[in-house]
């Protein structure tokens, strides 16, 4: 079934609130993006203000040696080899996920996005994963130039991985944690919001992101609530050198989730994504269906943890192959519904960073 765009022409509100400067999220048009201007953030910076060039040497492109500030969210059983080196040869920096892959099959991804770009790309380690050790090692044996990490504390891989060259750039949801990792020799922190997708933390991208920059020395990365060049312009302004998007980059041609699960995604409305585990201590946002009202149900009727655990084994996986919106679980973040229609990873970023030059210079003539 081919993926039909969300049609919000007839609506009065939507089309009086359309913002000047296009909008990756809210385009209509297929066509890739042209006419793009270069995405120099540091002559876009040294042009508006003095002495401006030396702060913007620290954003993200220079930091990771990439063209645009932005890194592609570590999703499990999406985030594969070939859906890394698309980000990666589209200007990002494309993550290979670890979150449902065995050690040999990380070692396939990573010689599949080797034979697909000769940019830099990362891995996403799962830090709870059962095989843990052995995909840290084939970290620092590979060389990997980034990596960055989830569910625990990376502090016990950090100096092998920093030997073999590698960034360390853990996800963080407090600012208590982004202390921990900062004084375990991480090179950056993620500072994701709970808008995000999958597993997420209390505090919005708005208030944690400006506290971390505050508290830490090292760079911050924006991740929660990012699909346009209007949002990446608020990641910058709250203090962050780039940002991590993902449920954005669901919607594209290259993402390898299920026709289906990109439908979703494009039915989605802005209330349409909802938290489960909570209770459990393992929040995850999801787009709402039935899998996740029945989850929360059973979390309100007294279910144990290890009941809810069995409930949604290989949920995930029936989302993303199978295709099954109904019983399985639809990660997405909160920005699902500003997602339009389904578009190539090049034209998505591109018209990311089109629409934060515009913004940008918008807001310089207030």
């Amino acid at each position: 079934m081919p993926q039909q765009s969300k049609d919000t022409s007839q609506d009065p509100l939507h089309t009086s609130l359309q913002p000047a400067c296009p909008s990756p999220a809210l385009a209509q048009d297929k066509g890739s993006a042209t006419g793009v201007a270069p995405h120099n953030l540091d002559q876009e910076q040294t042009d508006a203000q003095p002495g401006a060039q030396a702060v913007m040497r620290a954003t993200l492109s220079d930091l990771l040696g990439i063209e645009l500030p932005l890194i592609q969210g570590g999703m499990a059983n999406i985030a594969t080899g070939r859906f890394a080196a698309a980000v990666s040869e589209a200007g990002g920096l494309g993550l290979i996920a670890t979150g449902g892959f065995n050690a040999q099959q990380l070692r396939e991804h990573i010689a599949e996005a080797r034979s697909l770009t000769n940019k830099p790309f990362g891995i996403n380690l799962l830090l709870i994963h059962r095989e843990v050790e052995e995909l840290a090692a084939i970290i620092v044996e590979q060389r990997i130039p980034v990596v960055t990490t989830g569910a625990g504390n990376p502090a016990t891989y950090v100096p092998a991985w920093r030997d073999a060259g590698s960034k360390v750039i853990p996800v963080i949801p407090s600012v208590a944690l982004a202390l921990r990792m900062e004084r375990a020799g991480a090179f950056a922190v993620i500072a994701e919001g709970t808008e995000s997708g999958g597993h997420v933390g209390e505090l919005t991208t708005m208030a944690l992101v400006p506290q971390v920059v505050q508290a830490v020395g090292i760079p911050v990365i924006a991740a929660g609530g990012i699909a346009s060049g209007a949002q990446l312009c608020a990641a910058f302004a709250l203090g962050a050198v780039g940002a991590q998007v993902g449920t954005v980059l669901l919607a594209s041609e290259e993402c390898p989730i299920h026709a289906n699960y990109k439908q979703a995604l494009l039915d989605a409305k802005d209330t349409g994504t909802t938290v489960i585990g909570r209770q459990g201590g393992t929040p995850v946002r999801t787009l709402k269906n039935r899998m996740a009202r029945d989850y929360l149900k059973q979390e309100k009727e007294g279910a144990t943890r290890e009941e809810l655990e069995m409930f949604t084994l290989g949920a995930l996986r029936k989302a993303v192959r199978d295709g099954d919106t109904d019983a399985g679980s639809l990660m997405a973040g909160q920005v699902a519904g500003q997602l339009r229609q389904i578009r190539p990873v090049a034209e998505i970023l591109d018209t990311l960073m089109e629409e934060y030059h515009c913004v940008r210079k918008e807001l310089s003539a207030l």
